[in-house]
């Protein structure tokens, strides 16, 4: 190789460097509203104020799409739903109510309450038609606030009683087939239904639980709790018996959401509040950050 193309080389390898830290740079976890792997396991979606982030490879970037401030983000096998505010210029009412995307984000379907109301807490089962959300007040297709569950995209809303659960949830979890299981966390424990959330019954007592998530074969339930420090436990949903797992050290912090990878079920990823984000591939014994403080590490 000459001189000639021995420095072209060089400012060609050096522009493409310089190109990906722009990239990288470009992605800020300003907010953390959710974790979801993609149904082929192949990316990490984090709704965050300005869109969402994605992880794959390795490699932070910002997925297509509008930039919207995503609320109660929750993905199946066939779409994406959300809650949350607009973007700028997207012609969407504030707050959009809930809207549902079949093509990863890139574009959303409304169903349903635009104006009306922005859910922070909504839950969907993986492989069920199950939408679970708690409204915080009345709109015109919930009369009251509580929990709510609808089975047709939202085009239909029954109030659940929640029997057993006395305050308000900090987390939902849909079981990803059952679509009459689902897990509530509340700053007192954690409850589970097998009657579409109408009566419920404590699994977990005078524990502040701040998340939760089924895994995908349906048998455990996850969550993540605080009380002087941060704790990640699984529920085996057949005995009921609950195993403390590893979690990372965590300075006045404490998970709040979780994730499995479909495709590789060993693979889990984990927010903290603080905007860490950290993944296992070996479910849950060891974890490595991929962000930390809303900035990404890779």
């Amino acid at each position: 190789m000459n001189l000639t193309q021995t420095l072209c080389s060089a400012i060609l390898g050096g522009l493409l460097t310089i190109l990906a830290a722009c990239s990288a740079s470009t992605v800020t976890l300003t907010h953390v509203h959710g974790l979801a792997f993609s149904p082929d396991g192949q990316k990490l979606s984090i709704p965050s104020h300005h869109g969402l982030a994605v992880y794959s490879d390795g490699r932070w970037s910002k997925a297509a799409g509008p930039e919207h401030d995503y609320m109660g983000f929750s993905v199946t096998r066939q779409a994406i739903y959300s809650s949350g505010h607009p973007a700028r210029g997207s012609g969407l009412s504030n707050p959009f109510g809930l809207i549902k995307s079949s093509d990863g984000g890139r574009t959303w379907q409304k169903l349903g309450l635009e104006g009306e109301s922005d859910f922070h807490l909504l839950a969907s089962g993986f492989d069920s038609a199950a939408l679970y959300l708690y409204n915080t007040r009345p709109n015109s297709r919930m009369s009251t606030a509580g929990l709510y569950y609808s089975l047709n995209d939202g085009a239909n809303w029954q109030r659940a009683s929640a029997s057993g659960v006395s305050e308000a949830p900090t987390a939902l979890a849909v079981h990803p087939t059952n679509s009459q299981m689902v897990a509530v966390a509340t700053n007192n424990g954690l409850y589970l239904s097998s009657d579409s959330g109408n009566d419920f019954q404590p699994i977990i007592q005078n524990a502040q639980v701040l998340s939760a998530t089924f895994s995908l074969d349906g048998k455990s339930l996850w969550f993540g709790s605080y009380s002087n420090a941060a704790q990640l436990s699984k529920l085996d949903l057949k005995t009921l018996q609950v195993t403390s797992l590893s979690v990372p050290t965590l300075d006045q912090d404490a998970v709040s959401y979780l994730a499995q990878n479909p495709a590789k079920p060993q693979e889990w990823a984990m927010a903290t509040f603080q905007r860490d984000i950290y993944l296992s591939h070996d479910e849950g014994k060891t974890w490595k950050a991929i962000a930390q403080a809303g900035q990404p590490l890779e």
